[in-house]
């Protein structure tokens, strides 16, 4: 794992780095944002949708395929009832003036999580998102929505299993690979590269299944300030880095 203070980071070239396919976000710091500078939470939130925006045209840039960000999970709930409408007009204001464009530029969106619960009018926004761009195929964004990996894990237990009882699979049969396609993520690569904001060092429920060997980056800068020198910074990380999955180095052989 690595850390980083909150100072700017040196200038990198991800260009002439090794770039993960995959890259996902924790996205964590707005109110703690908004908080040093005496704001509301919710103006924290809303130039968290700023960041996010540059982080999608810088990772689409730097030849990233992959990115999924951790945007409202399933124990948000708990908030203040003032904050969570704030998260799901965030939602609705990104997708509404961005989809136009994210679907010119041949971005797909995906919402990871949840479906049952969400408002209605959040619900119908999401299908029309996936829908007017699910021909596109040059970036894929997810959006982990009322989302929670354990929550996910359990759900697709529950849909594998029932394909058992059915018979449509076979109990010696299943793999993890099976299991896996039953994921919300079952149509990609897992993340090459996971990152956290705000200086926390945990996962918080985010892609436990297909973090399993996901490069770890924690930075202490507050998301409201993450832009694509923060991102080129993470890249050159990882590309420092050798991805082994289990096996012994070559080095040490």
């Amino acid at each position: 794992m690595s850390t980083d203070d909150a100072s700017a980071p040196s200038d990198t070239h991800a260009g002439a780095s090794r770039v993960p396919a995959h890259i996902a976000i924790i996205m964590d710091g707005n109110g703690r944002w908004a908080k040093a500078r005496g704001l509301p939470r919710a103006a924290g939130h809303e130039r968290g949708v700023e960041a996010l925006r540059r982080t999608v045209e810088a990772a689409g840039e730097i030849g990233v395929r992959y990115l999924t960000v951790y945007s409202f999970s399933t124990e948000n709930w708990r908030r203040p009832a003032a904050e969570v409408n704030a998260l799901f007009g965030l939602l609705k204001t990104f997708i509404k003036k961005d989809l136009g464009r994210l679907k010119k530029e041949g971005v797909k969106i995906n919402v990871i999580g949840r479906r049952d619960g969400l408002p209605e009018d959040i619900a119908k926004l999401v299908e029309k998102a996936e829908r007017e761009t699910a021909s596109n195929s040059d970036f894929v964004l997810n959006i982990a929505f009322n989302y929670g990996g354990r929550e996910e894990i359990a759900r697709a237990a529950r849909a594998l299993s029932a394909d058992v009882a059915s018979g449509a699979v076979q109990p010696e049969d299943v793999t993890e690979d099976v299991l896996a396609s039953y994921l919300d993520t079952a149509d990609m690569p897992d993340p090459d590269l996971l990152v956290r904001t705000s200086g926390e060092y945990r996962l918080s429920n985010f892609l436990l299944w297909q973090a399993a060997y996901s490069e770890l980056v924690f930075f202490d800068v507050l998301w409201p300030d993450f832009d694509r020198a923060w991102l080129e910074k993470a890249v050159a990380i990882y590309s420092d880095r050798e991805r082994r999955f289990g096996v012994v180095s070559t080095g040490d052989a």
